[in-house]
């Protein structure tokens, strides 16, 4: 079930209403159900995948706050191998399988082993993760187990974050399902509007940026230079208001039910570092794997070279997490490239900085820096987005031509007009409110305005999902990070 369907909308007014007519010891069993139906709409048989991960992770917590020494690291390291090894197989098997076979093959030995026709079920690698998170604090003694099988399935289930997040903390979460939640006029609004913000973002930017960049990878030889450079992007805006407007919907369908979802964006492309971009972008999974991976490694409390390898490291494995593709593990590692050459520029850059403080060649540094940023991520999103090596880097290379860099009708080979100059016009529009949440807070900004001025924005989101939304199934108007 996508949030940008109707379906959606009539099963949200559902469970809402339902959430608040039922007593409370029955809202969890409805959530609970209502879960699993919205998980079974894409894959029914699925489901069961996921209880049997449940089932494991829910006695593995209960077996942990009791147990002591080996015992209980050993029960840990279990619980971790079946989730890790569900994600293996469904996710990962086919990838090493086939790379296995080639090399095999190039030095001429018998690799008879055959690869899975199998189906990645959806946002397995977020409730997996969630569910490792939860292991892991009850084994650090951070999270109490929950005994109750009910609300901790609901914890992973839940359908507003089941399939892409955000990633969540038992301690934020878990409590929150023993709670009654009244109905709040002001909190139940306040949800909907950040649906509202969320729907636009993907349903308005991020689909209609997506005609433009899947056109222009899909045959990247057909295209200029510069309209390659326009569709990168305007994939780097269509993937943040995809996955960010994806996570509003969720927080926000939270909201109306009284429940606190974790920020995941904090107005990313506003970064002045690379390093700053991670602590803005994807925050659940980001101090995820710095929770869980980047610390217990060493973190920054070992010497420069180790620092580095260990970054390098957390982000290769993070672009692996998000595809079984070198193009994913090559664009995790340029993120840890990028960050471990800040690392090593960082008291120059520092220095630099404080000479021009109080001066306008402070704020036109800045903005250079923004702009540096904005660039590297961009570059590394190529690797991202293309279809494949190859593809990424005839891109690159193409890009790298300059020879229709003066040619401005160039950038309408793709689409019409109009069509590029929507699309600009929507991403201007997405960077002033950024801004704004930045300033001010948007919707703090909004609340202080008159109320003709406040629904006038309302209405002019509204009117814009209705005439500018993108509703054609041919555009393939799925959630990306659906697939990871």
């Amino acid at each position: 079930m996508l949030f940008n369907s109707l379906h959606f909308v009539l099963f949200f007014i559902i469970v809402t209403t339902l959430y608040y007519v039922l007593p409370q010891k029955l809202r969890v069993i409805m959530l609970l159900l209502f879960s699993c139906y919205f998980y079974m709409s894409f894959v029914p048989k699925y489901i069961l995948i996921l209880l049997f991960a449940i089932t494991v992770d829910y006695f593995a917590g209960l077996y942990l706050e009791k147990l002591q020494g080996e015992k209980r690291k050993l029960l840990l390291i279990l619980s971790v191998l079946t989730n890790v090894g569900l994600l293996f197989v469904f996710k990962y098997f086919n990838f090493f399988n086939s790379n296995i076979s080639k090399l095999a093959s190039f030095l001429h030995w018998n690799y008879p082993i055959e690869g899975l026709s199998i189906i990645l079920p959806i946002g397995l690698s977020f409730h997996t993760f969630q569910s490792l998170s939860y292991v892991i604090e009850v084994y650090r003694k951070k999270q109490k187990a929950e005994k109750n099988f009910i609300i901790y399935a609901l914890y992973v289930m839940f359908y507003p974050q089941l399939v892409a997040g955000p990633i969540e903390r038992p301690q934020n979460v878990l409590h929150q399902f023993h709670e009654r939640h009244e109905f709040k006029f002001e909190g139940f609004i306040f949800g909907l509007k950040i649906m509202l913000w969320g729907f636009f973002k993907k349903v308005v930017i991020a689909d209609r940026l997506a005609i433009y960049v899947n056109k222009a990878y899909s045959s990247p030889e057909s295209y200029s230079g510069i309209a390659l450079v326009a569709a990168t992007i305007f994939f780097a805006f269509q993937i943040y208001c995809d996955f960010s407007g994806y996570s509003d919907i969720a927080i926000g369908s939270a909201k109306t039910m009284g429940f606190r979802l974790m920020d995941n964006f904090r107005q990313p492309y506003f970064s002045k570092t690379v390093s700053e971009f991670w602590r803005r972008w994807h925050i659940s999974l980001s101090t995820w794997f710095k929770d869980y991976l980047y610390i217990p490694l060493g973190g920054n409390r070992v010497s420069r070279w180790r620092r580095a390898f260990n970054l390098l490291i957390t982000f290769a494995i993070s672009g692996l997490w998000h595809g079984a593709n070198f193009t994913y593990i090559i664009w995790g590692s340029l993120n840890g490239i990028f960050l471990i050459l800040e690392n090593l520029v960082r008291n120059f850059e520092t220095s630099f900085k404080n000479r021009l403080e109080g001066t306008l060649g402070s704020s036109i540094y800045l903005l250079i820096r923004a702009l540096i940023t904005f660039s590297l991520v961009c570059f590394a999103w190529i690797f991202f987005r293309a279809t494949s090596l190859s593809s990424a880097m005839y891109i690159i290379k193409r890009m790298f031509q300059f020879d229709d860099f003066g040619k401005v009708s160039s950038l309408f080979q793709v689409t019409s007009h109009g069509e590029f100059i929507l699309c600009v016009i929507l991403i201007l529009f997405l960077m002033l409110i950024d801004y704004i949440n930045i300033k001010k807070g948007m919707w703090e900004f909004f609340d202080r305005k008159p109320i003709a001025f406040r629904w006038s924005f309302y209405y002019m989101l509204i009117f814009a999902i209705l005439i500018l939304g993108v509703y054609d199934v041919a555009t393939k108007t799925s959630f990306i990070y659906f697939q990871f």
